[in-house]
């Protein structure tokens, strides 16, 4: 069963997609790979083809597209060739870090922040996670002091994607007995980067350290309203959560194709894998777990389009499609017998590319627990 999320228009922009992915996209991966970063040409490129910020305003220079199906097939298109790290990053900027601005910037701000956005010239960063505090945000220990004409900032953060590329980072630190976002640039004096972290997999995608010493933020670089930040992240938790579960969907459904295409090529005994009833039976399995799993998906991104997607749906939705994925690939690499264990196969790269999403935008443990609060809510 087909999904019938996209119209022509959505179609015709794929269309686009795959081009700028097949010229600047995979021609780079493996060099990406190497430099553990994927270099900037590849974001103004991507700015240039308009497949950035299209959510931002048309004053802004966007194009003032809020229709998330668009967002949706480039996700879509960026996986089929492998390019997780990419994907990853390109999510981060749009669904997260746009996402914060667009709901919360003022109109200097925006002015200031958003056409970056569009062409590929802003890089963002979230940074919420520390060393002692993961899932659990309100165990942080940046904290932020009002001092003469703005604030004063300390601490540290980490698995920051994008970390050392970014050119604008949102911190969430504690300001008194509540939580606070705040727009830390480029150049601020106390911000430094540290290591760039090496990680199991998404080698292409630069994860790092953030150190914030007595960094003074100006009451212009307040991001919203002071104490508004554990607000502010439950208002975007949906869409980050959603984009994983995207992510882990398209991811799913490229392996699941390319071990069909290996397994009706390889032969073992004088028959082609595919003509031995238990991979056929898995893959079958697996196919009607996919389609499955899409039609949920899509009805998100159509809950997403009309503002009626829940906190739980995407909680649902993101712990689902990334187990799936999960679930997919270990089968896809067992299918290619050893060569799904030589990184020159693409299902390798996605086995050791997939293991964070069950992890990040909040563990797959604390989507079950979101889950069963709603379950069992009076």
């Amino acid at each position: 069963m087909d999904s019938d999320l996209f119209d022509e228009d959505h179609l015709a922009y794929g269309q686009v997609v795959r081009t700028f992915v097949e010229r600047s996209v995979v021609p780079h991966m493996d060099r990406w790979t190497e430099d553990r970063l994927i270099d900037r040409e590849t974001w103004l490129e991507a700015g240039k083809q308009g497949l950035l910020g299209l959510a931002v305003p048309e004053e802004h220079g966007g194009s003032g597209e809020t229709d998330y199906r668009f967002r949706t097939i480039l996700q879509y298109e960026i996986a089929r060739v492998g390019a997780s790290a990419l994907q990853s990053g390109f999510s981060t900027n749009d669904d997260i870090v746009l996402n914060y601005l667009l709901r919360h910037t003022n109109a200097d701000q925006a002015k200031r922040w958003l056409p970056g956005f569009v062409t590929g010239q802003t890089i963002g960063a979230i940074a919420m996670t520390e060393p002692g505090a993961g899932s659990d945000l309100r165990g942080i220990g940046t904290t932020a002091i009002r001092a003469d004409g703005g604030w004063v900032l300390n601490g540290s953060k980490t698995f920051i994607t994008s970390g050392i590329l970014a050119d604008i980072v949102i911190v969430f630190a504690k300001t008194h007995d509540s939580y606070s976002l705040f727009v830390i640039e480029d150049g601020f004096e106390g911000f430094t980067r540290g290591r760039k972290l090496d990680k199991v997999g998404l080698h292409a995608q630069d994860t790092a350290e953030l150190f914030f010493d007595h960094v003074h933020v100006p009451d212009e670089n307040v991001l919203g309203e002071i104490g508004g930040g554990l607000t502010y992240l439950k208002q975007s938790l949906p869409l980050e959560r959603l984009g994983i579960a995207i992510a882990g969907q398209a991811s799913a459904e490229a392996v699941l194709g390319w071990t069909i295409d290996y397994v009706r090529e390889r032969t073992a005994f004088g028959k082609r894998i595919a003509d031995f009833q238990a991979p056929a039976h898995q893959l079958a399995h697996l196919r009607t777990a996919v389609e499955v799993s899409r039609a949920y998906v899509d009805r998100c991104v159509r809950e997403w389009n009309s503002g009626t997607l829940s906190a739980v749906d995407a909680a649902k939705a993101k712990a689902w499609a990334t187990q799936l994925q999960h679930d997919v690939i270990d089968a896809g690499v067992q299918l290619h017998g050893g060569y799904g264990y030589m990184m020159e196969y693409p299902v390798a790269r996605a086995f050791i590319d997939a293991r964070v999403q069950r992890i990040y935008g909040g563990t797959n443990e604390i989507m079950m627990e979101i889950v069963q609060k709603d379950l069992l809510r009076d």
